[in-house]
């Protein structure tokens, strides 16, 4: 049997199981859209409580020395390595035994994540979460964006991105800030708990028992660009990496740009929340203050991600790195809540010009048969920016003894991403 009639055998099955009606766009699904919406939230939740908490309290909490950059920065290079590992073979896996499946199997490998954290002895305890915390990202969050992707038409794409990014990062804000205070409230490790266990539970059974398959809508694509005379021939994941990563200068261009806005993010998660607190304000301060971030972040994508398929995406995601660049160059000069709070609103909107749209990008440049592990491509290498950045940021930080250098470098790194995408991308993309 050829390789092609594997892969479809799948896809049949559930054109032949499925009652309803497969049809294209948001509007004719919109009840499953909306559902993988809220997965994208809960998702995005299981992140975001990491954010102000661990950072925060990892010396009085979790047995991190004083000064320790490099070791605080750790848990993010895990969690970098293993979402970009997952996110590489997602789409594949998703290929073969489908996007319920593998998203039920994300749920499944956070369950431990709640005790880990409640139980936790030492950094190694919350290193060992965050592995797990990579395996749900990876798997989850792909799971749900490729099937908002089969389910809306080819032309709303960056709404889709739009939107999906919109629920996740506006998670991640409202996880930041809300843990703070549970935090407060019930102790570090008990608010966590709870929190986590709430969400990670929800996330399961909705999933097991609301969410659909939605590989027919995916073999719907393939059949509608054949019919448009879009044809490919089958590539192994090992030639769609090669593509990806050196041959296709535009998706080269997307990739580098997507690894490198991950070191803004990395900076945000790992240093911002300590550099704060060594500033004097409070860990609720702190936590309102990225939770603006990532409150902007999110909503500013329901405009920028639609605004994309209008006018075209590369003007936003280089001005979106722009953006980002000169905002973390700003923080370190400035010395004032409300300039601090005016600047992550700034990062946080520069980070919602550019994030839905290399993603949306990255599908306008791949063909309809290899978009899923193209796309997983792309967030291999945009989930490393995680670990390059989060490792590279934590040893200047080691070596200086202060949190001012990383500042510096990944305001320079992004503006020098933006140049290159400025320079390969063509006009009219």
């Amino acid at each position: 049997m050829s390789e092609d009639k594997k892969n479809i055998e799948p896809v049949t099955h559930a054109f032949n199981t499925l009652e309803t009606d497969i049809k294209h766009g948001i509007s004719a699904n919109k009840h499953q859209f909306s559902l993988h919406l809220i997965q994208i939230f809960l998702v995005g939740l299981t992140i975001g409580m990491t954010r102000v908490v661990v950072p925060g309290l990892a010396e009085t909490e979790f047995g991190l020395a004083d000064q320790a950059f490099f070791l605080l920065a750790s848990f993010v290079v895990v969690f970098g390595v293993v979402k970009a590992v997952m996110n590489l073979f997602a789409g594949k896996l998703s290929e073969n035994y489908g996007r319920k499946t593998v998203l039920l199997w994300g749920w499944l490998v956070a369950l431990p994540v709640p005790f880990i954290l409640l139980y936790a002895q030492s950094w190694n305890w919350i290193i060992f979460a965050t592995i797990l915390l990579g395996f749900n990202q990876g798997l989850c969050w792909s799971m749900a964006l490729n099937s908002k992707l089969d389910l809306a038409k080819s032309t709303q794409k960056g709404f889709v991105n739009g939107v999906n990014e919109f629920s996740g990062y506006a998670a991640v804000g409202v996880a930041g800030l809300v843990t703070a205070y549970l935090v407060d409230l019930l102790g570090a490790k008990e608010g966590l708990f709870i929190f986590s266990l709430v969400v990670i539970l929800s996330g399961l059974l909705l999933a097991k028992f609301t969410i659909i398959e939605t590989l027919p809508w995916a073999e719907l694509h393939h059949q509608k660009a054949l019919a448009a005379g879009q044809t490919s021939e089958h590539q192994s994941l090992a030639q769609l990496f090669k593509t990806a990563s050196i041959d296709d200068r535009n998706l080269v261009a997307l990739n580098q740009a997507g690894l490198v806005e991950k070191f803004t993010d990395a900076i945000i998660w790992v240093f911002l929340p300590i550099y704060f607190l060594q500033q004097g304000l409070t860990l609720i301060e702190a936590g309102a203050i990225i939770a603006i971030y990532g409150v902007v972040w999110g909503a500013s994508q329901l405009v920028t991600g639609p605004l994309s398929d209008k006018i075209g995406r590369k003007g936003l995601i280089v001005w979106g790195m722009w953006f980002c660049g000169l905002g973390v160059l700003a923080i370190p000069l400035s010395n004032e809540v409300y300039l601090w709070s005016l600047e992550a609103a700034f990062i946080g909107l520069g980070m919602a010009m550019l994030y839905p749209n290399l993603g949306a990008a990255v599908g306008d440049f791949a063909p309809a048969k290899h978009r899923a592990s193209l796309i997983g491509i792309y967030r291999f290498w945009r989930d490393s920016g995680y670990a390059f950045g989060a490792l590279l940021m934590g040893l200047m930080a080691q070596w200086s003894q202060d949190l001012v250098s990383p500042f510096w470098f990944v305001g320079a790194a992004m503006l020098l991403s933006g140049l290159w995408v400025q320079m390969i991308l063509p006009k009219k993309s």
